[in-house]
């Protein structure tokens, strides 16, 4: 039988290979909000995260083989491993009211994460709740990503509706 001295040299050479295989594969920048009409793309210094935050699973939840702690996760995911897919759009879907994602949800009648938030909720909720939370980082629109020309015209449709009259009735 080993010996717990042969448990624990196992156990540690098994997370210093995870850690490698990990570290080999981490992207230092990720593009995020490529198809955005209203906000133009954006570079997410990853690099600058990792060095942060330095726990993978603060953003990815358990996808990193982190285990999980929360009680209702851990009913599902007590021995999760690491996924292939650690990409918040892996989980969560970027059309989440489509008829075919609504779909997938009805048929999916014992899965627990039903209403599970959308892409875009999901990485705002999470970028910016730990920006919040640490007092740090960006938690305006357009201090990650500025606007497109359509999302100028979106966002001041009714100043440019009201007119010039407008603008002279507010300095007066």
């Amino acid at each position: 039988m080993p010996s717990f001295r042969t448990f624990i040299l196992a156990a540690l050479a098994l997370s210093l290979m995870a850690t490698q295989a990990w570290s080999t594969s981490l992207p230092d920048s990720v593009t995020l909000n490529q198809n955005g009409k209203l906000y133009k793309p954006f570079s997410f210094d990853h690099a600058k995260h990792i060095s942060l935050i330095k726990e993978c699973s603060d953003c990815h939840h358990h996808t990193t083989g982190t285990l999980v702690t929360d009680p209702n996760c851990v009913r599902c995911h007590a021995n999760s491993s690491p996924t292939a897919v650690v990409s918040c759009k892996g989980c969560h879907s970027s059309t989440p009211f489509s008829p075919a994602t609504l779909a997938e949800k009805r048929e999916a009648k014992g899965r627990y994460h039903l209403d599970k938030i959308g892409l875009k909720g999901a990485m705002h909720e999470n970028c910016i709740g730990c920006h919040s939370k640490r007092s740090q980082g960006p938690v305006g629109c357009q201090e990650c990503h500025p606007r497109t020309k359509d999302g100028d015209a979106f966002y001041n449709a009714d100043k440019q509706a009201r007119g010039p009259a407008a603008k002279h009735a507010k300095s007066e």
